[in-house]
């Protein structure tokens, strides 16, 4: 895009700075239920050492791998980063986090591992780095909508509808938005008949991505170049999720757009740039690469489009963002073709380390990451109630 170019539409403005008598109280929960629990963990330290503690007091609090909620210290994240092999794991201390009772209030409360009970105060807001499934479908949106407590990020039906690739592309398709061609089958129908596997790429053209309809970060998802490949990129995707999708590969590259709830009812805003995942030798953009630096990817940020690619592909977003009843943040990943963009996927809650995409495409666009949390925050507690 051209660095005189008038965007249609609002873009990338920083957050409105509110005087208060005291800074108010935000709880970051993270770790999860889901394989991409290490992730949420670096996330996590990463907001931490960014938030504006002259806005905000923090309370932490961790997910384990079996869903008890505990509390934490700044000291337990000092030491949580990316690395391959050793990603950190919120450990069970023994204390339980027990978060409001009713609408009537919005405190929390901590059991201690002696069993006594303890107010943590009141909270003005939830930011959930929960990555996956069991915190990005829905399921912690629910249950804090239960007793209005405000959250960062989509609601129940934006978030489960993203989180599941099948139903997303159903919506978006009817409603006018390209998506790859896509078929799916669980593993009941497999078990029921099992040469159904051979004939999955009827109507697909290869390359093939088969991966799981609700997971996140290239979890489970394989790269097929023949139907002998088939049965083992199932069972790799049936790991993470009883349904599966294939989807036909689509010739193009691969782009990304960031997009932020507008404030007070405003339209959605977008990044005033896209990035792009260059490929330099590994076939697709994975877990490796996307966390751990692994080699044969780049990223091209910003990406070199032209005026009206870069149009096509701020429009798209914004409809499906609103088509799709996203609030908060969300990064919409497109294939950018010769026939315009093809969506790839809507991630609500997007990779939020300091060096992912959704925070670097703000950043280039003139708010910074403690800037981009800030403003997440606000639009949470600015939110009216779900009904």
């Amino acid at each position: 895009m051209s660095e005189n170019e008038s965007t249609t539409g609002p873009v990338a403005t920083g957050p409105i700075r509110k005087a208060g008598p005291a800074p108010r109280t935000v709880v970051i929960l993270f770790g999860g239920r889901s394989s991409e629990h290490g992730i949420s963990c670096v996330t996590a330290a990463g907001v931490l050492r960014a938030i504006d503690r002259t806005l905000f007091n923090v309370i932490l609090v961790g997910m384990t791998q079996h869903g008890a909620t505990v509390l934490m210290s700044e000291d337990d994240l000092a030491e949580y980063k990316l690395e391959a092999g050793a990603l950190p794991q919120v450990q069970d201390n023994g204390t339980r986090v027990l978060w409001p009772a009713s609408t009537a209030t919005q405190t929390i409360t901590v059991i201690e591992q002696t069993g006594t009970l303890r107010s943590l105060g009141h909270v003005d807001a939830v930011l959930p780095m929960l990555h996956g499934p069991y915190g990005e479908d829905g399921t912690v949106q629910g249950m804090f909508d239960l007793v209005d407590m405000p959250y960062v990020g989509s609601g129940v039906l934006g978030s489960a509808l993203c989180m599941d690739k099948h139903m997303v592309k159903t919506v978006l398709a009817e409603a006018g938005i390209q998506v790859a061609p896509w078929r799916t089958v669980t593993r009941e129908q497999i078990q029921a008949d099992p040469y159904l596997a051979e004939q999955l790429d009827d109507g697909l053209s290869y390359p093939l991505f088969v991966k799981p309809a609700r997971a996140g970060s290239s979890v489970g998802v394989s790269r097929v170049v023949s139907a002998a490949e088939i049965p083992a990129a199932l069972e790799l995707a049936f790991a993470e999720d009883r349904t599966v999708l294939i989807e036909s590969g689509v010739t193009g590259r691969e782009v990304e757009i960031a997009v932020l709830e507008g404030r007070e009812g405003t339209a959605p805003r977008t990044s005033s740039v896209i990035g792009e995942i260059v490929f330099s030798g590994r076939d697709f953009y994975d877990f490796e690469a996307k966390y751990l630096g692994a080699s044969g990817v780049d990223l091209a940020l910003p990406a070199d489009v032209t005026d009206a690619e870069f149009r096509a592909i701020r429009e798209a977003a914004i409809r499906s963002y609103e088509v799709t009843q996203c609030a908060g943040h969300a990064r919409i990943d497109f294939f950018l073709t010769d026939h315009g963009p093809v969506l790839n996927e809507i991630n609500t809650l997007p990779g939020f380390t300091p060096i992912s995409m959704y925070p670097r495409l703000w950043e280039a666009s003139g708010m910074s990451y403690s800037e981009l949390i800030t403003e997440l925050i606000e639009l949470a507690i600015a939110k009216r109630p779900a009904y």
